[in-house]
């Protein structure tokens, strides 16, 4: 069983910004932007995990923290490769 609703939020506002960090966003995100990104990255995070069996069903909060951080990365990966494609 996850997180329950508030520790998705409390852990995707966690993992936003130390992805935000991992990936020297010079545009400061904001805390509602920082939730939104870790709580899609945990998503993305835990899709990833589950194809790997990297996650398994009884993980704990630390694991969904790291797989989160790892999908919010994946995410702000491809906003900046999107971003840098349409600047030019």
């Amino acid at each position: 069983m996850g997180p329950g609703w508030i520790a998705t939020i409390v852990l995707g506002g966690i993992a936003g910004w130390l992805a935000s960090k991992f990936m020297n966003r010079d545009v400061s995100m904001g805390v509602l932007l920082n939730i939104v990104v870790g709580v899609v990255g945990g998503v993305i995070g835990s899709a990833i995990g589950n194809v790997t069996g990297f996650l398994s069903a009884d993980a704990g909060w630390i694991m969904y923290l790291i797989t989160a951080f790892v999908g919010a990365v994946v995410l702000l990966g491809g906003v900046n490769l999107y971003q840098r494609g349409k600047v030019r």
